[in-house]
């Protein structure tokens, strides 16, 4: 309801004055209770945890926590902030059923209401012990978030299952827990076992920080596979799948992966685990994952990674890039990296070193290991390059500032991702350390490259487990270390500034991109997996396989003609769309004056939209630069 000007001009001032009260009441009663500082002490006694993982019919996850106590109050945490999602994407909304007792008495709990991950409690004066008990309820479709859980394999993230005292550094808080799991499963994990008797499994020990991080699978079809036979720190894949024919891995399948563990090895040259326990998934249902341990690694992919291996190839990067993450991300970590528990915000700042150069790396690993071959590796670094030059967002926001996006976004879908940018401290990283890795090369003669610096930088201290801390200037120091040269100007200018992509590391390697009218086999291959039509740099968008726009590239042909997301394109020049079709209309219209009309539908209207492009098809490759050396081969070959 609108007032009239003199009621409004009389009434305001009383109306601001009851606001201002309002507010002020208001802050006065939500005013949160600050955490207690965390100690860097030992916590007085050892969580005592259960979790009964039994219940797949309804992925419903039962927990029960007994944790030594003092009387007094106290704050119970939920873990907030994800090391290895980059973000507070902590699954509080998953957490039910909470009730806390002492001495078989309930005990109140209290959501403080501006930190709504932290419980006050008031400890009774006789309690030595709480009991807190809860379920996570882990996703049942996928609109509810990642699928978990399935009739044939489960997948535990300790962060979603536990909660904390607040007041002590994580690192210093004991932990044993006890898990149930459904009847005759196997599972892999980083964690020690203690015992096991018949479904229940005893886990040793340990401090929550290394707990956290040391996630679990468990599947009705298991197999473990030794990646480095007789090693005296073991390198385990540890593999569930939805069905027994997909565990079946031939032995020249099994070779590229062992060779992975020795290429490694080759590059880093030390190991920072006891062992190191590859955690992979192999179903159409399981959610796919991509997530580093210090000693292990999340990863799912679909079911035919084995059973169809000619069409897996470009999703075999996975485990190269979460295998380099123990030495970089994990042991070598970020200085912003160092909290004292998991509700202390992160500082990204520096990940395009944390998973830029591991993008990197896993690249690399994937073709000296013979997972990936060398020119599928060369087409996959062409659509890298693609993309970057032809984000549009490269003009307002530099790399560096993509940091912020797993707390900006928490990787919800984008408006405009080519023009609001995304996480591509990834990508873009990779490229920015393949121009630091050739300027080495170039600058030394050939005599010193990156993976000179991996073992400088990623293999001191062999065998520590602990992690160790880095800035911005302990890598300009071990470059500089290393190579001498302005590197700080040389990096920052590259992550720090808006302007081109960062190509001067292809044409150093002696490769150049260029397009064509043909794709690679590789990028057909990925286009036909991903069942999408790639049409980026040409028209300016990709089609889905249900005629839907996507990826519009902003100010390209389509965004001008004035295409947007949430469009279905119906037809191509009068015919029903198939995407042959529509490449075919480009190819033609290359000769003919005629722009191409699509019949396209947003939301309940239909409307002809003319797209007047006629500089044909366009897909992305390498090619090679003439008298120049072949880094890039160099790079990318195995080494002896």
């Amino acid at each position: 309801m609108t007032l009239p000007l003199p009621l409004r001009a009389a009434i305001l001032p009383a109306l601001l004055a009851a606001t201002v009260f309002a507010t002020a009441s208001f802050a006065s009663s939500a005013s949160a209770d600050p955490l207690p500082p965390s100690a860097d002490q030992p916590y007085p006694g050892t969580i005592q945890m259960k979790i009964d993982a039994s219940d797949t019919a309804r992925n419903i996850f039962r927990i029960q926590q007994s944790i030594p106590v003092r009387p007094g109050k106290m704050t119970l945490l939920y873990p907030q902030w994800v090391t290895a999602q980059h973000g507070p994407t902590g699954a509080l909304h998953q957490l039910a059923g909470l009730k806390v007792s002492a001495n078989g008495k309930p005990v109140a709990w209290k959501r403080d209401p501006l930190n709504v991950f932290a419980f006050q409690v008031d400890v009774p004066r006789d309690a030595k012990t709480l009991e807190v008990e809860y379920q996570h309820l882990s996703p049942n479709e996928a609109g509810q978030g990642r699928i978990a859980m399935t009739p044939d394999i489960l997948g535990i993230q300790w962060q979603s299952m536990t909660m904390y005292p607040a007041g002590y550094h994580v690192r210093r808080i004991p932990i044993q827990t006890t898990l149930t799991l459904p009847a005759g499963w196997q599972y892999g994990t980083a964690l020690e076992t203690a015992s096991r008797q018949g479904d229940e499994v005893r886990f040793k020990a340990t401090d929550l920080e290394t707990f956290i991080d040391s996630p679990l699978f468990a599947g009705r079809h298991f197999r473990q596979i030794d990646l480095d036979p007789g090693a005296k720190l073991p390198v385990r894949l540890n593999i569930v799948a939805d069905t027994a024919e997909a565990l079946e891995a031939k032995p020249e399948q099994i070779a590229p992966h062992r060779e992975l563990v020795r290429q490694a090895y080759k590059l880093f040259d030390s190991q920072h685990y006891a062992h190191y326990d590859f955690l992979f998934a192999l179903s159409d249902e399981f959610g796919g994952v991509g997530r580093e341990h210090h000693q292990s690694s999340e990863n799912a992919v679909k079911a035919n990674y084995f059973t169809e291996w000619t069409k897996t190839e470009a999703v075999r990067t996975l485990l190269p890039h979460e295998f380099t993450h123990s030495w970089n991300g994990k042991f070598r970590r970020p200085k912003g990296q160092d909290v004292p528990n998991f509700n202390t915000p992160l500082d990204n700042n520096l990940l395009w070193v944390y998973e830029g150069q591991t993008q990197y790396w896993g690249q690399v690993l994937s073709s000296r290991s013979g997972l990936v071959q060398q020119s599928s590796v060369r087409d996959m670094i062409a659509s890298m390059a693609a993309t970057y030059a032809n984000v549009q967002g490269r003009s307002w926001r530099p790399v560096i500032d993509t940091t912020n996006d797993p707390i900006i976004t928490q990787r919800r879908p984008q408006v405009w991702p080519n023009w609001q940018r995304s996480e591509d401290y990834y990508s873009e990283g990779a490229l920015i350390w393949l121009d630091v890795d050739t300027k080495i090369r170039e600058l030394s003669g050939e005599k010193r490259s990156l993976d000179d610096f991996a073992r400088v930088f990623f293999g001191v201290d062999n065998g520590t487990i602990v992690a160790k801390h880095y800035t911005f200037d302990d890598v300009v120091k071990a470059l500089n270390t290393l190579q001498p040269f302005d590197w700080a100007p040389f990096l920052k200018q590259r992550v720090e500034e808006t302007g081109p992509a960062p190509l001067d590391g292809l044409a150093r390697a002696g490769w150049k991109l260029v397009y064509t009218d043909k794709q690679t086999d590789f990028l057909k291959g990925v286009e036909d997996v991903s069942k999408t039509a790639n049409f980026q740099y040409s028209l300016g968008f990709s089609v889905g396989s249900d005629g839907k726009i996507a990826a519009i590239v902003w100010d390209g042909p389509g965004f001008k003609a004035g295409l947007a997301g949430n469009t279905t394109v119906l037809a191509v020049n009068g015919r029903a769309y198939k995407p042959e079709l529509l490449r075919s209309a480009v190819t033609a219209a290359v000769k003919d004056s005629k722009p191409i009309d699509l019949l396209v539908k947003r939301g309940n209207d239909y409307r002809t939209v003319s797209l007047d492009y006629h500089g044909g098809l366009k897909y992305p490759r390498l090619e090679r630069i003439d008298g120049t050396p072949d880094r890039l081969q160099l790079i990318l070959q195995p080494r002896k």
